[in-house]
């Protein structure tokens, strides 16, 4: 049950405007051998990479760490996040630590995000913004489906991206944080992955779909034996608003310590900001 409260204990303003905000201006395998409805072995890469998200769902929740790095203008920047998520539920909270500007004299807040089934909520963001208020933004109606512009990619969104795959290739087995996983590299596609994603991601992929540059994202993903991604980066491409040409974001969502509490509490109507966020 979604509510303003959220506890599981059993199983854990555009892309313009707020990506290159945060980032420019800081300068399951199922069975083995199981045949697939189309065809596919349970044990071929992509139709294994497209069930991972199930996995995550199965698993119930985790624990996940952040890592977003925008190379534009000659300028590399991170932006690293860390956090809980309740893949069930929908519902996440992540504590997003900005760089320093390029001069290094300004020390940025920690900026608090809560993800949630289609929006996207966060405290301390914006110029303006009084301390105790928070910016909600509809994550369908950012160009990027917010897969960029918090400065971290919602976990389950960055799973289901994975329902897209139109091509995989298996690696081999390495490690992610001392778990033995199955290493995958391959293409998703958005517009696929939109298709076939949960209700809650379908507006923000579509979304994506139409404002990135290119509609098929390289990824790496890492699974454990259960099939739940442990390790996944995706490398994505959009066209900058504020300043012409394309950006490169490389986006790494590492999940662990699957079945952690994840505690959210949506904020009230009055405890949302209304009014114009000034630039930073």
């Amino acid at each position: 049950m979604v509510e303003r409260q959220h506890r599981q204990g059993g199983g854990a303003v555009a892309v313009a405007a707020a990506a290159a905000g945060l980032m420019v201006c800081a300068t399951g395998c199922t069975g083995s051998g199981a045949a697939a409805e189309d065809g596919r072995s349970a044990d071929d890469p992509v139709e294994v990479l497209q069930q991972a998200s199930a996995a995550l769902v199965r698993a119930g929740s985790s624990r996940a760490r952040t890592s977003m790095q925008m190379a534009t203008g000659g300028t590399r920047v991170t932006i690293r996040g860390e956090g809980a998520y309740n893949f069930r539920q929908q519902v996440g909270r992540l504590k997003v630590l900005l760089p320093q500007d390029p001069a290094g004299a300004t020390e940025h807040r920690p900026i608090t995000e809560l993800l949630a089934d289609g929006a996207l909520y966060m405290k301390n963001r914006g110029g303006g913004v009084p301390a105790d208020k928070w910016v909600r933004v509809d994550t369908a109606t950012l160009s990027d489906g917010n897969l960029v512009t918090g400065g971290a990619t919602d976990p389950l969104a960055a799973a289901e991206l994975l329902r897209g795959t139109r091509k995989a290739t298996y690696v081999g087995q390495t490690s992610v944080a001392g778990t033995r996983v199955r290493h995958y590299r391959g293409t998703a596609d958005l517009r696929e992955a939109a298709g076939r994603a949960s209700k809650g991601n379908r507006g923000p992929l579509r979304a994506a779909a139409k404002g990135f540059a290119r509609t098929e994202v390289p990824f790496d993903a890492y699974l454990d034996d259960q099939g739940r991604i442990r390790k996944v980066r995706h490398r994505f491409s959009f066209v900058n608003g504020q300043r012409q040409g394309t950006v490169a974001v490389s986006s790494t969502t590492l999940l662990y310590d699957f079945g952690a509490p994840v505690d959210v509490r949506l904020p009230d109507a009055e405890d949302i900001f209304a009014g114009k966020i000034a630039d930073e």
